[in-house]
This record gives structure tokens, sequence and C-alpha cells, in this order.
């Protein structure tokens, strides 16, 4: 496999401008001031990233309670995501990158293994961005199931 750029702890993150599924465009720097977490899924409506998205939510009031936002980030089209909002009842903003633009410049599109076989594809990943833009936790590679948990543990908000 070759080499993809990868974003480490510590490094500023890099800023972005997509659509929402309601065709609004969201940028990073909105967010300034607070704390962000952006997460990559490869496909809205598929059993892992519908799992990933419905943790999401039902501890959404437990990151916003901690000053997290969520953003999802997909190669999806607009449409499907608000289809998929809809069906999943999802608050949080899911951002549409068709070009997947802001997926490689994250690190988070490229060659990864599938089935023992290496494809090209959004790498599921999550990233949680402080107050002042730099990338406080970088997690490729991350598990649909059990990672939001795990994500709120790492993060000091379990009890």
């Amino acid at each position: 496999m070759t080499e993809q750029q990868r974003l480490s702890a510590g490094e500023k993150a890099p800023g972005f401008t997509l659509p929402d599924s309601a065709g609004q465009h969201v940028s990073l720097s909105d967010f300034r001031g607070k704390h962000v977490i952006v997460y990559f899924y490869p496909a809205a409506g598929t059993p892992g990233c519908t799992k990933q998205a419905c943790d999401f939510r039902d501890n959404l009031a437990e990151l916003n309670g901690s000053g997290y936002q969520v953003l999802g980030i997909s190669p999806d089209k607009p449409e499907k995501l608000a289809k998929f909002a809809e069906a999943e009842r999802l608050t949080f903003p899911l951002l549409s990158d068709p070009e997947k633009t802001v997926l490689t410049a994250w690190g988070a599109f490229g060659e990864k293994k599938n089935y023992g076989r290496v494809v090209q594809g959004v790498i599921r990943s999550t990233f949680v961005i402080d107050p002042d833009g730099t990338i406080a936790k970088a997690l490729y590679n991350v598990r649909a199931t059990g990672h939001v948990a795990k994500l709120i543990r790492d993060l000091g908000l379990a009890e």
C-alpha cells in the first residue's frame, strides 16, 4: 500500500466548507471557539454507517452538554444525506464531499484493506478538534460499533 497523508494531534485542522443535507454551506470555521468531533464515513444508509451515526445521535446530548459539536462527512450527495438524516432522526450536520477533496485532505480517503483486498475508498476516521482549530485526536480505521462509547471514555466524559 502506498503511504498517504495522515493528520496527527497537534496539527492545525484543514479548513473546509461543504454543503449539508439541506444544501446550506457549513464551514469548520463556523465552530471556532468550540470543541468539534468530525467523523468521516463511507456511505449513508449502509449498516455500519447507520450504526455509527445512530451512536452519535444517541450520545449527542452528552456530547453537546460537554461542549462538543458533531459533524459527519461522506461522499454522498446532499439529497441522500437528507433521506438518511430523516430516516434515522439525525440532528447533527451531515456534510457532502462528493469530490472527496476534504476526505483526501484529512487522510480519510485512499488505499485500505477490504476483505483482504486493497481498494480505494473512505477510511472510517474520527477527529477531535480543539476550540483553536488544532487536532486533539486523530483516529483512523475506527470501528463503526462501539466507537462513540470509546471516544466518550477517551475524552473523559464517561461517568
